[in-house]
């Protein structure tokens, strides 16, 4: 796939308040810091589209982008850390899931993980909900240029032994480097794939 124009939305924590749900939709996520921002302008080719900060915890709405006119890229806030009180970090928490849980074209949700790390337990839970759930999602292992690709394999194959102890296939994976620009193309075209069969849900409007 080819992105030929990504262009911001809108903000906000209200459901109802998000596009009507006509276009196949991929939400990215992660744990504060592990390079969310950087990757959404990688794979969009826009330097600023998405904001970066060396602050954890910047991204605090739901953030929605149009990519070539008929998908939406939706940049969540970071699960974990953040620089702000527990009770907004529990709000934030509220309607991440709400999110999650209803919004009708959400095609998949790719939960980004830092290949530089063992596996983590807010990871693995966080994976183990989205299977709870019923949600399909992918994998994108980040910062793969910050070591070797043996290392980042090994760091990659860890975390698939631990998921396996709770599902029966472990979702998709892929490596990457956002300064590299390594590794964005199999994301675009696993998106594409999806976007093919995608059929605009029915929205009932309630009297």
């Amino acid at each position: 796939m080819l992105v030929k124009s990504a262009e911001f939305v809108c903000s906000n924590t209200q459901v109802d308040k998000l596009p009507a749900p006509n276009l196949p939709e991929y939400a990215f996520i992660g744990r504060s810091n592990v390079g969310k921002s950087s990757l959404i302008n990688a794979l969009t080719n826009r330097k600023g589209l998405a904001k970066t900060s060396q602050r954890p915890g910047k991204t605090q709405l739901i953030n929605h982008f149009i990519i070539n006119d008929n998908w939406y890229l939706v940049d969540l806030p970071g699960y974990g850390y953040a620089q702000t009180s527990k009770k907004n970090r529990e709000d934030w928490g509220k309607f991440i899931r709400y999110y999650l849980t209803r919004r009708e074209n959400l095609q998949c949700i790719f939960v980004l993980i830092d290949s530089r790390l063992e596996p983590q337990k807010i990871d693995l839970d966080f994976c183990c909900w989205l299977g709870e759930k019923g949600l399909p999602f992918m994998l994108i292992f980040t910062k793969g240029d910050k070591q070797s690709n043996v290392k980042s394999d090994q760091n990659m194959a860890k975390f698939k032994r631990a998921l396996l102890k709770w599902f029966e296939e472990v979702p998709r994976r892929f490596l990457t480097s956002s300064e590299e620009k390594v590794g964005l193309e199999p994301i675009l075209e696993a998106i594409d794939e999806i976007n093919a069969g995608f059929e605009p849900p029915i929205v009932t409007e309630e009297i």
